[in-house]
Formats: structure tokens, sequence, C-alpha cells
């Protein structure tokens, strides 16, 4: 298995899917799935029930997804471009 270079922080954009375009910076890297969470991509509506025990309120919420770790590349600071390679 190899390593992921995307680490958490890194400012990345979006290169296919929904999302193309979209620059975020990553949140959360799972290696073992290969898979990354980046702030503002990706976003999911998901339905959730009222607990009346904790007194929170059902709806709909919105939040982030994973997105695989190959449909995104390292945004380079210098140039503002997608990079394959760490910046220096």
């Amino acid at each position: 298995m190899t390593t992921m270079k995307l680490k958490k922080g890194d400012q990345v954009v979006v290169i296919t899917g929904k999302d193309k375009g979209k620059v975020g910076q990553i949140a959360k890297v799972n290696p073992t799935t290969n898979r990354v969470l980046v702030s503002g991509v990706n976003m999911i509506k998901k339905a959730t029930k009222p607990n009346p025990q904790t007194g929170e309120e059902g709806g709909m919420i919105s939040k982030e997804a994973t997105i695989h770790a190959s449909n995104v590349m390292m945004l380079d600071p210098a140039t503002n471009k997608p990079t394959r390679k760490r910046p220096a």
C-alpha cells in the first residue's frame, strides 16, 4: 500500500465530479480508505429524527462527505494552480 501525499490542512482543488473546480482545505484524512474530507466540498443533506431526551429538533442538516483522494489535487500557493508535487 502506498502512503498518501495529502495531509490535514493542505489547500486542494477538486478535479472531477459535481464539485469540480472548488477549492477547500483538508479537514480529515483517512489513509485506509484513501478518502479525504474537504471543507465546503461534497455537501450532502441528512435527515435527522427529533430526540425528546436531549431536546434536539429533527429536520434536514447539511454536512460534508468524504471524497476520494484521487479526485483532488494539491494547490500550489505560489502559482495558485493544481500540482502533483508537495510545494517546498
